[in-house]
């Protein structure tokens, strides 16, 4: 599943699919916490990291190391407490500090500047920030459903296979 991460990441290369392809690459994670637990799903996440590192797409990669690799593991730990609202806060409080470290990284590793927000102004950061947290909204709620075909769909082959 680690391989498998990997070769979706490279994909990241391709014009538009930077921020998509991490995401469905986070799927392959969300497998292995399904299918075996989420000690194993955060072994496959930490096999996938080096070779994604070295070969794939700098904004693709930061953004599985940083955030999406993971995040299949947090949501289902996340989704076991007896709050909906500490969930949800949880998961912000998450992309947020990605966010953050996204942003550190890329400012003081690869020297990428966000001194000029161009168009969008000095409230700049703000928009993409908030635009964020929606698109995390959208991905959480795709990713549940994902989990929620692959448990209805796939899951039994998966389980006969592995016997």
């Amino acid at each position: 599943m680690a391989a498998l991460a990997t070769v979706l990441m490279l994909v990241g290369y391709f014009p538009y699919l930077t921020y998509a392809v991490p995401c469905i690459a986070s799927l392959a994670i969300m497998a292995v916490v399904i299918e075996l637990n989420k000690k194993s799903a955060f072994l496959t996440y930490l096999a996938s990291l080096l070779p994604i590192f070295l070969f794939c797409e700098m904004e693709s990669k930061l953004l599985y190391i940083c955030l999406v690799g993971f995040y299949p593991i947090l949501k289902a730990l996340f989704e076991k407490l007896p709050s909906r609202i500490l969930e949800y806060l949880l998961k912000i409080v998450c992309l947020n500090v990605a966010v953050f470290l996204i942003y550190l990284a890329s400012t003081f590793v690869f020297g990428i500047s966000f001194d000029d927000m161009g168009q969008i102004g000095e409230y700049g950061a703000i928009v993409l920030i908030a635009a964020a947290n929606i698109a995390f909204l959208a991905y959480d709620f795709c990713l549940t459903t994902m989990a929620q075909f692959y448990i209805i769909r796939i899951h039994k082959s998966v389980k006969k296979l592995l016997k």
